[in-house]
């Protein structure tokens, strides 16, 4: 692979699988290929070549005439073993669909038909020549089409198809029916390639979050440059009203930001100086300053573009079901055709021309395009629905997986929780509980340990005065000791404090009940005497409880793993409702997982993807919680990117949705094609009513799989209540 370079493309034109599977036969069988990837959910195309090889005119040469454009993506080839190619967001606008060539076809086979009946009504003689030259209008370029689909390799290409069947009509006398389903037919290619561009518009509406220019402090004063070109470290200004352009750390500056955008919470986040921003969010009412942390292209949104559109080009086990099914359905339905055109006048003596129509209708009803595209237009769909309210689904097998899953085993910090502990309970003994927070937090000031961060976050929520503490120490592996107002302070744990100072039974009583509910007890002394107890505990998300019963609701069982101590699982598994498993090993909590899908069990695993792993990799599916970070977006076969349980329940309902809108489709493109098949053969229905058997599916399954594209949780639970 090192002599090999990968360059990527822009494909136009590409409405479906079967379109990328057309693309990637013909670029394959060139000789300056050795391999080629195609996304029809990106319209991009990686070719892996020699270095030494130009090939965007032998891929012209062997694309256009099977109409599709092709255009450079990456200014240079990208030299060396690259495993994955990114994915170009920006790429030109679509066109509207009157500008296309499909759309400038079907508008003149349209209009051509149209003076073809005003002719026969008036000049009956010419109707004939008339329908002929309105059919040549649109057959003429489906035909070259054919030819081109052929000699690359893909011979029985639904132009192959409409080619015979609109041949065949002319010659046995139906020249008007065939101009009439050769319209129609271009008219369902229209439709198909303006639901297959709102698909894509879906994802790259994300791109237009991200503002096109930045303010940039450079040499003393405000430049404005390109987003795309800002460099990590570099600090931008952010006025209020405006996007943020990249990932960041805020360096200075206090004030709301609306991340509704990219993260879906309706209220403001507030930020202040350390607090990481998301680009694409907005600052509401206070202008920030900001440290450049990612280059665009590896920003939040980017990223989970990129991954939302490999996702989508990830095969779902049905689609690849239906892609293999596909392969010898066509040519088996050519056969039949041919049978029920030829058997009846050769066997029976039937009508030549009746019976060739019904073998040449049947041709157009079996037509794969609708069943073909039925999975994969949902998954898209879907992929694409989820990423915008912060569920990234890494590929149509994961999809499909969420929502057959039977137990979610959960980890507690950072998942089930909040991955910071708490101050919970104040206890002032000899002095008030709010002399005993502005003590504890006296000592605590400067120090960045978690729970010196919940004991000054507790005192700054309580506006609990903070006095400056004097000759403050931390005592190795006991606490923290300093003077305040001349009296001697300590804060440490109950088994420091009891070797310094008698605790005496009341006090002891109060750690041990604490510590049963799983939480950490500091005890501060005053002097030699106890002046209070401070209880800690790293609590639920806001969300957690009704998460968890949404899952239960759904019919999954969920469990908590934690390799934290007994009576911390035990508390919150309690307090949470389900059942618990602390002191565990990462090798624990995969054994666990395996013994469950030993009992037949479909299992999701949800953690923080880092000490979960092994248990995320055993897992049917692997979730991480994050909030958008490299973990969260890079491990497991789903994320969470919001850090919210209930999404996880989400996820599971957009899996629901998504499998029956494909049981839905695949219904219709047999259930259509059955009806149409027998009324064929009975006579009842001919051509036109054949290619709407054909395309009005086709229609029929991409309308409705768009419709996962406005999924939202509160919608499909009120539908399902």
């Amino acid at each position: 692979m090192s002599n090999l370079v990968e360059t990527r493309y822009r494909v136009t034109g590409m409405d479906c699988g079967s379109c990328a599977a057309k693309v990637r036969t013909a670029v394959s069988r060139l000789r300056e290929v050795e391999g080629v990837e195609v996304s029809v959910a990106s319209g991009a195309m990686t070719v892996t070549h020699p270095p030494d090889k130009t090939l965007l005119p032998v891929l012209r040469a062997s694309l256009t005439p099977l109409g599709y454009g092709v255009a450079p993506l990456d200014p240079a080839p990208t030299t060396g073993p690259v495993p994955s190619a990114g994915h170009d967001h920006a790429g030109p606008a679509d066109a509207p669909w009157w500008r296309t060539r499909k759309g400038v076809t079907t508008l003149a086979c349209g209009l051509a038909l149209a003076g073809a009946y005003a002719i026969g009504t008036h000049i009956p003689a010419l109707e004939s020549v008339a329908f002929l030259a309105a059919l040549a209008v649109g057959l003429v370029p489906i035909a070259r089409r054919a030819v081109a689909a052929a000699r690359a390799g893909t011979p029985f290409s639904i132009e192959t198809l409409m080619t015979i069947a609109a041949v065949g009509a002319v010659l046995i006398g139906a020249t008007a029916e065939a101009a009439m389903v050769v319209f129609l037919f271009l008219v369902g290619e229209l439709l198909e390639g303006v639901a297959a561009g709102r698909a894509r518009a879906g994802i790259r509406g994300l791109s237009a979050l991200l503002p096109k220019e930045a303010l940039v402090e450079r040499d003393g004063g405000i430049a404005a440059v390109p987003a795309e070109r800002l460099e990590v470290g570099a600090v931008i200004l952010v006025r209020p009203g405006d996007r943020i352009a990249a990932d960041g750390v805020v360096v200075e500056g206090v004030g709301d930001v609306d991340e509704a955008p990219v993260t879906g919470e309706s209220v403001p986040a507030s930020k202040q100086p350390g607090d990481a921003v998301f680009a694409g969010s907005i600052a509401t009412d206070a202008a920030l300053r900001v440290r450049v942390t990612k280059a665009a292209a590896d920003n939040t949104i980017a990223r989970v573009i990129r991954l939302v559109e490999e996702a989508q080009d990830a095969k779902a086990p049905t689609e690849r079901i239906i892609d293999r099914f596909a392969r010898w359905y066509t040519p088996a339905v050519v056969a039949v055709a041919a049978v029920v055109a030829v058997a009846p006048p050769v066997v029976a003596g039937a009508a030549w021309d009746a019976w060739i129509y019904k073998g040449l209708a049947l041709l157009l009803i079996g037509c794969p395009c609708a069943l073909v595209i039925s999975t994969p237009a949902a998954i898209a769909a879907a992929l694409s629905a989820g990423a915008r309210r912060g569920l990234l689904v890494k590929g149509g097998a994961a999809l499909e997986t969420l929502g057959k899953i039977t137990d979610a085993a959960f980890d507690k910090t950072g998942t089930l929780t909040e991955g910071k502990p708490r101050v919970t309970d104040l206890v002032g003994l000899g002095r008030s509980e709010r002399q005993v927070l502005s003590m504890a937090a006296a000592l605590e000031t400067g120090a960045s340990h978690p729970l010196a961060r919940a004991i000054l976050a507790r005192a700054a929520a309580d506006r609990a005065p903070v006095p400056p503490a004097a000759d403050v120490g931390a005592v190795p592996g006991q606490g923290i000791a300093g003077r305040l107002g001349g009296e001697a302070l300590f804060l440490g744990s109950a088994s420091a404090a009891d070797a310094r100072v008698s605790l005496g039974a009341e006090c002891e009583a109060r750690v041990a009940a604490f510590e049963r509910d799983g939480k950490t007890v500091a005890v501060l002394l005053a002097g030699d005497a106890v002046a209070g107890l401070i209880a800690m505990r790293d609590e639920p998300r806001p969300d957690a409880a009704a998460g968890l019963a949404a899952l239960k609701a759904a019919g999954i069982v969920p469990v908590m793993l934690t390799g934290d101590n007994l009576h911390t699982a035990a508390a919150i598994a309690q307090n949470l409702g389900i059942v618990g498993q602390g002191g565990l090993l990462p090798q624990d909590k995969q054994r666990i997982v395996r013994d469950l899908q030993a009992r037949g069990r479909v299992v999701a695993k949800v953690g923080d993807g880092i000490n979960d792993a092994p248990a995320l990799a055993a897992a049917d599916v692997g979730i991480a919680m994050g909030g958008g970070t490299d973990v969260a977006l890079e491990t497991g076969d789903a994320a969470v990117l919001h850090g919210r349980v209930a999404d996880v329940a989400h996820m599971v309902a957009l899996s629901r949705a998504t499998l029956a809108t494909i049981r839905q489709n695949i219904g219709i493109a047999l259930g259509l094609k059955a009806g149409f098949l027998v009324t064929t053969l009975l006579g009842i229905t001919g051509l036109w009513p054949a290619i709407l058997a054909d395309t009005g599916a086709t229609v029929l399954v991409t309308a409705n799989a768009m419709r996962l594209l406005r999924w939202n949780p509160k919608a499909d639970r009120a539908r399902r209540s």
